[in-house]
């Protein structure tokens, strides 16, 4: 989640060009630092800011098999780290016998005889439910090539895309997209189009999505190689299938490619002259009167039906936030009447997280204790802190409650004594000299920090 994500406009010979912050203009030529430098050189980035002949690009597949591209990608994928996938190789494996590994992986590629393996599926919990999240984990090896082809299409898709869509693009993350919404909420954008998408990256049509990728790319070998990675083989225990829609989840290049497919949606709302902002498959449209919300709703229904997706019927609707009990969910905040606090599923994932870390038969000693909740509470509050002050008081509160009764289990001289005596003999001071993370003191120093 980074926080550098706005756009800004600057003019080119009459015509508007967008370009991403963080972007620098060197002579005529416009560069963006986030590009992999030993892929993306000052050539090329001349011509995705000039532009190329028919909009297309073709000779791609050599920036991706390029042994210096296949290092770039490398580095990514160590840094993620992640599990073995169904050829039991894992990052430090691959590490192992490195340059062998490049090397073969490069030479596969440029002749034309890489072949992707099959994805290991596995299941997450889902926030807040008792639902199972289906996530793929690809080889090594297929994640370092997707992450080449990443380094070498991202870019000119990034040229394309609107300001509208924040997930999953550099220098633009969550906090960028909430402050946007604050905006337009404190700008009277009040009556809001709160919709999701239904099961998404599973249902994107493989053949739509190709052709919106030639849209921009004419290498033939490039492409077959990305359609390669929709049509992976999926292993799921015994069973083995081949997906029909969607983009794998887990997989490298999947939030580029979903990106790419609502590009048009993107463009159609904002030449609509509506204003949505979109993280992923979830997105809101502000708006400032029940009517333009109603407008919204159903360009936006016209464009995701035209594009074979279908929006979840329980979770797409029109809310006026003016009115009491008529918030809306984005990003884990719950946005109503001019404020906004950790959204019920939020704060429910939090308790959770902390239940585990606090539980009276917890043997660790209370300092550590302590330092283990720090690390949750540091990390929670750093993208909760724009909450409700009301609610860190009470969160507070509640963890304190809850260390006092692993103290109080612990205490033998207070055996078969009420638990209402225990904030006298651990008052709050207690913790705060034990150094235990203040939610409330955190963000009172925010507030003292801000009226600077």
């Amino acid at each position: 989640m980074q926080e550098s994500g706005c756009k800004m406009s600057i003019e080119n010979e009459d015509k508007s060009v967008e370009v991403p912050c963080g972007t620098k203009q060197t002579g005529e030529t416009q560069t963006m630092d986030w590009v992999e430098r030993s892929v993306w050189t000052d050539r090329m980035l001349e011509a995705l800011d000039k532009g190329v002949k028919g909009g297309v690009w073709f000779s791609l597949i050599d920036k991706v098999y390029r042994p210096k591209t296949l290092y770039a990608a490398w580095q990514t994928v160590k840094r993620n780290g992640g599990s073995a996938g169904t050829d039991h190789e894992n990052v430090e494996r691959f590490e192992q016998k490195l340059e062998e590994n490049i090397n073969k992986l490069s030479e596969e590629l440029r002749m034309d005889t890489y072949q992707p393996r099959p994805i290991k599926r596995t299941y997450i919990d889902k926030p807040g439910s008792r639902e199972k999240r289906p996530l793929g984990i690809p080889t090594v090896r297929d994640r370092i090539v997707q992450s080449a082809i990443r380094l070498v299409i991202e870019p000119i898709f990034e040229r394309q895309f609107r300001p509208s869509s924040y997930g999953f693009r550099p220098d633009r993350g969550c906090k960028d997209a909430l402050r946007e919404v604050e905006k337009k909420l404190k700008a009277g954008y009040t009556h809001v189009v709160d919709a999701d998408l239904k099961d998404y990256f599973d249902s994107i049509p493989h053949s739509r999505l190709m052709q919106d990728v030639q849209r921009y790319i004419a290498d033939g070998r490039l492409l077959k190689l990305i359609e390669s990675f929709l049509k992976q083989d999926v292993l799921d225990g015994l069973a083995k299938w081949t997906p029909e829609t969607g983009t794998p989840q887990g997989a490298v290049i999947s939030p580029l490619l979903a990106n790419l497919y609502l590009h048009p949606v993107d463009q159609s709302m904002e030449e609509a002259g509506f204003n949505m902002i979109r993280y992923a498959d979830d997105f809101v449209i502000m708006c400032k009167d029940e009517a333009e919300a109603k407008q919204a709703l159903c360009k936006v229904t016209q464009l995701i039906t035209e594009r074979g997706l279908i929006l979840h019927p329980e979770k797409t609707r029109v809310v006026n936030t003016n009115e009491a009990g008529q918030g809306f969910d984005f990003l884990g905040y719950h946005f109503e009447r001019g404020t906004r606090w950790p959204r019920k599923k939020s704060l429910k994932k939090f308790k959770d997280a902390i239940r585990s870390k606090t539980g009276r038969s917890n043997g660790h000693s209370l300092p550590d204790i302590a330092a283990n909740l720090n690390r949750t509470l540091k990390g929670w509050f750093e993208y909760f802190k724009h909450s409700n002050k009301r609610t860190f008081p009470k969160l507070d509160g509640w963890i304190r409650r809850r260390l006092r009764s692993i103290l109080r289990k612990r205490s033998k001289s207070v055996k078969g004594i009420s638990g209402k005596m225990d904030h006298f003999r651990w008052p709050n001071k207690f913790f705060q000299e034990l150094g235990l993370f203040s939610l409330k003191d955190a963000h009172a120093l925010l507030l003292q920090s801000s009226r600077r």
